[in-house]
């Protein structure tokens, strides 16, 4: 590993160098190229030289205690040192190890974000506007941007379904541990007798597919166009603005009505179409290694769940990693880093054993 760290260590000064040659500077390809790799790597070399920092103090220390005669005062003194020194080593090792795990290539990407009620009914589709809301307002604590590409509302407020993007540097690192079933324990607001129901929402966290990453034949494509509906069927567009496209291929439909815009809706509606396309394709390259990649969504059914959210007891709990908290208000209000943490910690620890 400390192999490895060296030459890294010698890429990462050969880039900085270069960086600061005018030849680079007014190169735009090459120096946003030379700028991600630096980035990349200023973390791990950051890290590797704290710890030849205590690596050099413990070779002091140690080399102090070796010798014969040292005073008393001065013989503790260097014990501490060497003490402390070891145990910010052994620290840094740890830091060092998952710093080197390989990245996901997709982690930087952003992400298009597909929300369906699952069994419940009209309390699904309410929850799914819950769940809505709360990944917007993650994103907005994070200064991302976040923007609706197709919706199916329903009367009394909710979704039957919602696909909507996140634009933003690390969105897909963050939300990939999302995809799955949430479960939902509460009151509905429909309910005039305060009985406790159980509904479930499917999530699904796609990455934002580029269009040099994925070619599409438009041979293979089919494409509808007809008069936009919402909610309990009226007709919110007298024209023919909504778009359907089928990929013939593997009959993946998608459909967008939420732009009057017939151009806009079909744009949006290929940008989805792109992602699951590619979601489809990573998931194949990765059968290999199904039990490192995230759960997936499923058919919406109860005993599908990744994690349950009881409003009478404010308690969230993510069933992958037992991970129990108390205080479902504030995570409903976007407050879920802690948990997005605690699904990272587990998966690096999952990745590390795996290389043991």
């Amino acid at each position: 590993m400390f192999e490895k760290l060296e030459t890294m260590e010698q890429k990462y000064t050969g880039i900085s160098e270069r960086l600061s040659q005018p030849d680079i500077v007014n190169d735009n390809i090459l120096y946003t190229q030379l700028m991600k790799d630096f980035k990349n790597l200023t973390p791990v070399i950051e890290k590797y030289r704290e710890y030849k920092k205590y690596r050099d103090s413990f070779d002091e220390a140690k080399e102090l205690l070796d010798e014969s005669g040292i005073e008393k005062d001065f013989r503790e003194m260097a014990q501490l040192q060497y003490d402390e020194s070891r145990e910010a080593m052994e620290n840094i090792t740890q830091e060092l190890k998952v710093l080197l795990l390989p990245k996901d290539p997709d982690d930087d990407k952003n992400v298009i974000i597909e929300i369906r009620g699952g069994a419940g009914g009209e309390e699904a589709s309410l929850f799914a506007n819950s769940l809505y809301r709360m990944y917007t307002m993650y994103a907005e604590s994070k200064g991302w941007k976040q923007e609706i590409l197709n919706s199916n509302p329903t009367e009394l407020g909710g979704y039957k379904e919602i696909s909507f993007s996140i634009v933003g540097e690390g969105a897909y690192s963050r939300l990939k541990y999302e995809s799955g079933v949430h479960r939902v324990q509460r009151v509905p607001e429909t309910e005039s007798q305060g009985r406790i129901h159980t509904s479930t929402v499917t999530v699904a966290v796609l990455v934002e597919a580029d269009d040099v990453e994925l070619e599409i034949n438009p041979t293979d494509l089919k494409i509808d166009v007809f008069r936009s509906s919402g909610a309990g069927g009226q007709k919110v567009n007298k024209t023919e603005s909504a778009v359907r496209i089928t990929y013939l291929p593997t009959n993946v439909v998608v459909e967008c009505q939420d732009e009057r815009s017939q151009y806009k809706n079909k744009d949006k509606a290929m940008k989805i179409l792109r992602s699951r396309i590619y979601e489809t394709m990573q998931k194949e390259q990765n059968d290999k290694i199904a039990s490192e990649r995230k759960m997936q969504v499923g058919t919406g059914d109860r005993s599908e769940r990744i994690r349950t959210y009881n409003f009478p007891q404010g308690r969230l709990t993510d069933h992958r990693i037992n991970l129990t908290i108390y205080r479902l208000e504030d995570v409903m209000n976007g407050n879920i880093d802690e948990i997005i943490d605690a699904l990272a910690t587990a998966d690096q620890a999952a990745k590390l054993a795996g290389q043991e």
